[in-house]
């Protein structure tokens, strides 16, 4: 094993946006905020100012370190501002409005275990509430404070904790630092030809121990679609101790410990490093688009192809909305995106079989894309003038995903609601779950805001068991009531998924914002136990107050 392989690289020369998403030079400007705002009825007449740190009047932190962690420590506004909240669209509009919420007294960057193990020592003794931050990109409330029962408020930023300790080639494995942002951890395994293969849509702005602590999805629709599956173990410092897991590839021994802390968002322990699985990087890839006339024949067609053994690493349904909104089909079509990828044998077999079974259930297909860009039509039966479309398609959604949270956080400058949400349900429930969603969150924006609403739907991962269908929702504001009014709307999608037995999340995580859904969803004897964890690791209360329990 190859212990320090490579120093982590991280990006200098731009700068994060603190109050929207991403890149600070990515966001759309002034011009273009107000042409998206002129494709919604009722937004308002020119964007909102993008906020600024002056405006909000930081004041002194309530405590100070001690001197042994004042090198850990930072009381900068900026840095204050910036780990106040998340990205969610709740979280842009309280900046835009000037009313962020409780900012946090002090920002913690410790680089190793120990340090955070002596943070949280002085934490719990001074009453100090500790939020756990990776990437700041929690799209449900799970890395910002609410309420008044702690003195002050630390964030415990982790990303001086950004290195792939060992790497184990012949196990095909890896002991990375929690505080490593995607692209870094992705840098630094490449000269070994292995790859996590965990790409959610966050990947740049978000952490290894961002993922494990949310039990985060990734890009990936079939097969290890979760970071659960690539776990090993677990290093999590917690009030009580460190708890420190065997690296086993597999074992019966009792429950789980890793299991106690995927997902437990920093309520119970922090995420120090962990042991993760690895591959080799693919090498062969093809991809195809499949068109529909009717969204029900493609959700029969992803059922087929869930159930098949062909495992795509990308079989996203879109629906005619959808597609129409990240330029994959202008016609009214839904449209199956297909990927597949292997690093040891080519994949144009199965794509052509996946294609086959697409068309069988009355898709109409549009051509194939390579590695280099190269497309045959003849595997899949289509003329070279649908090989442009169906590589045009298949290269627009790719562009829109990407780009879709920054247009998100341009129509919140214009007043307009625009966020996303995401659940799972079996097979049997997914048609009218679908259904029942754009019809009554469509119908509570109307009855809000008096102009129509478009409510989209995407299916981002299936299993031979069900699919996660992933909903955007676009709609007019209430000046200066945004926030309520996205909440209303959240609610009323809570009590459609409630209903249909869907769950709160797929791969957003709880936070604060899913807690009522979650409470709900959990069985009783369940949170119990959970309360009962939290009180043997936790005993002061100040990890993540509000997340999960208590």
């Amino acid at each position: 094993m190859a212990d320090n392989p490579t120093q982590p690289t991280q990006p200098t020369s731009r700068t994060r946006s603190w109050w929207g998403w991403g890149w600070a030079d990515a966001h759309p400007g002034d011009a273009e905020c107000t042409a998206l705002g002129a494709l919604l009825p009722g937004t308002l007449a020119r964007p909102l100012p993008v906020p600024r740190v002056r405006d909000l009047g930081i004041g002194s932190p309530a405590v100070e370190p001690p001197p042994s962690l004042a090198h850990l420590v930072t009381a900068d506004p900026g840095d204050r501002a910036a780990h106040a909240m998340g990205k969610a669209y709740r979280d842009v509009m309280r900046a835009l409005r000037g009313r962020p919420g409780r900012i946090p007294d002090l920002v913690a960057r410790p680089t190793d275990g120990q340090g955070v193990a002596d943070l949280l020592d002085w934490a719990g003794e001074r009453q100090v509430a500790v939020v756990p931050y990776g990437g700041g990109s929690s799209v449900t409330g799970g890395v910002e404070y609410r309420g008044d029962a702690h003195r002050a408020v630390l964030s415990l930023d982790l990303t001086a904790m950004g290195r792939v300790l060992e790497v184990d080639a012949e196990g095909r494995a890896a002991r990375i630092q929690a505080g490593t942002l995607g692209p870094s951890l992705e840098d630094q395994l490449r000269p070994h030809g292995l790859t996590l293969r965990h790409f959610p849509q966050s990947f740049e702005f978000s952490t290894l121990g961002g993922w494990l602590a949310t039990r985060a999805g990734g890009h990936y629709a079939t097969g290890h679609t979760h970071i659960d599956d690539f776990v090993q173990s677990l290093r999590v410092v917690t009030p009580a101790g460190t708890s420190s897991s065997w690296r086993l590839p597999a074992s019966g021994a009792g429950p789980s410990p890793d299991r106690l802390f995927l997902g437990s968002e920093g309520a119970l322990g922090v995420i120090t490093e962990a042991w993760v699985r690895l591959r080799e990087r693919p090498r062969h890839k093809a991809s195809a688009a499949v068109a529909f006339t009717g969204f029900h024949d493609a959700l029969r067609a992803v059922r087929a192809l869930a159930q098949s053994d062909l495992s795509p690493a990308n079989c996203r349904l879109l629906d005619a909305g959808e597609a129409a909104l990240s330029g994959a089909s202008r016609d009214g079509s839904a449209v199956l995106v297909l990927g597949f990828e292997s690093a040891d044998e080519p994949v144009d077999a199965r794509l052509a079989r996946a294609v086959g079974l697409a068309r069988s259930y009355g898709g109409r297909y549009g051509g194939t894309s390579g590695p280099d860009g190269a497309k045959d039509g003849a595997r899949g039966g289509g003329a070279r003038g649908a090989d442009a479309a169906g590589d045009a398609a298949v290269g627009a959604w790719r562009s829109a995903f990407l780009r879709m949270p920054y247009l998100r956080d341009g129509l919140a400058r214009m007043g307009a609601v625009a966020e996303t949400f995401e659940t799972a349900a079996t097979w049997d429930r997914i048609p009218g779950l679908i259904d029942a969603v754009r019809t009554e969150v469509g119908e509570a924006a109307l009855k809000a805001t008096g102009h129509p609403a478009t409510v989209n739907c995407r299916l981002t991962h299936v299993y031979p068991d069900g699919a996660a269908p992933y909903f955007t929702v676009l709609a007019a504001g209430r000046a200066g009531d945004e926030v309520a009014l996205w909440d209303d709307l959240k609610a009323v999608a809570g009590e459609v998924l409630h209903r249909h037995r869907a769950t709160i999340t797929h791969h957003h995580a709880v936070g604060r914002d899913h807690r009522p859904g979650y409470d709900r969803q959990r069985p009783e004897p369940f949170a119990l136990a959970l309360k009962a964890a939290k009180g043997a690791l936790d005993p002061r209360g100040i990890l993540n107050p509000g997340v999960l329990v208590g």
